[in-house]
């Protein structure tokens, strides 16, 4: 993808930034677990046509095959899969606010598993980032009353954050050894999918599928936009940035999930959701600027 890092960053924030409430629209008859693994069998089988009538090398060895099982599984498999369950019980902005913490965990592993070290910029940008997130849903935080805190749905939520950091910095080595974006998605959406689907059998989830238009649009929407476009946009900019920085991608989502509320949900906007988007888009610029 010879897309500039600005184009890269900013198609993943669009598209993502939507995906949070477009998941809402795949809850209810079908079973998470399918769903999951239908929209990524889906995306795998589309990208891998697609490289195909591209020409792209498709032949990899057994240890390449292996580690794009590894990110197909955390990326695009696992963490889905808990974020479809958490999203039974929490809406999709407390979500996409426990999904900003992915940058200290992407520093964090990196720093483990890559042995890179982040800039000061990044962690100062991170703070205002999560600062401006909190403050960007106040109300929705103090709504949260003790008896109304699905624990056990955050915690799934936690989970799915760690666990895609984990894909991020899989993906990020699979790119330090030559691996091309487009092809690694491709098998490991695929892959992914597969797991979910192994998954779903070993727990007996029934095997189902709506028909309603709602839900086969939000299966295509996710599929191809949120699942090959800004993936594909996202480990390229991963490649070319880090996954340090690229993970602010994940900051600036909550602000497309307001816009999105404000059009389509009669959100209101306040002065806290104004200095939670002034924090997030300051530190956006802190972390980005060369």
């Amino acid at each position: 993808m010879r897309l500039s890092s600005t184009s890269l960053f900013i198609i993943p924030a669009l598209i993502w930034g939507s995906t949070f409430f477009v998941i809402k629209f795949q809850l209810g008859v079908v079973d998470p677990t399918w769903s999951v693994s239908y929209r990524f069998i889906i995306a795998g089988l589309l990208l891998l046509v697609y490289s195909n009538a591209k020409g792209l090398n498709l032949q990899f060895g057994r240890a390449a095959h292996m580690r794009m099982v590894l990110q197909g599984a955390l990326l695009f498999g696992f963490n889905y899969w808990f974020v479809y369950i958490a999203e039974q019980e929490l809406i999709s902005a407390l979500v996409a606010i426990m999904f900003s913490l992915i940058i200290f965990l992407n520093v964090f592993f990196g720093k483990i598993f890559m042995n890179k070290v982040a800039e000061k910029k990044v962690y100062l940008g991170a703070l205002l980032g999560i600062a401006g997130t909190v403050l960007l849903f106040k109300q929705e935080l103090i709504g949260l009353g003790m008896s109304d805190f699905k624990t056990f749905h955050l915690t799934i939520c936690l989970i799915s954050v760690i666990v895609a950091s984990l894909g991020n910095i899989t993906s990020a080595f699979n790119q330090s050894k030559g691996m091309p974006v487009i092809q690694t998605n491709a098998f490991g959406m695929l892959y992914g999918g597969i797991i979910i689907a192994v998954m779903a059998f070993i727990s007996g989830a029934p095997i189902s599928f709506d028909f309603r238009f709602e839900y086969v649009f939000s299966l295509i929407y996710l599929s191809l936009f949120g699942s090959i476009i800004a993936f594909g946009s996202y480990l390229t900019l991963i490649g070319k940035i880090g996954a340090d920085k690229a993970a602010y991608v994940l900051i600036v989502i909550p602000v497309i999930a307001v816009a999105l509320s404000v059009l389509f949900e009669e959100y209101q906007l306040g002065w806290h959701v104004a200095a939670g988007m002034l924090l997030i888009l300051g530190g956006n610029i802190i972390v980005l600027k060369k």
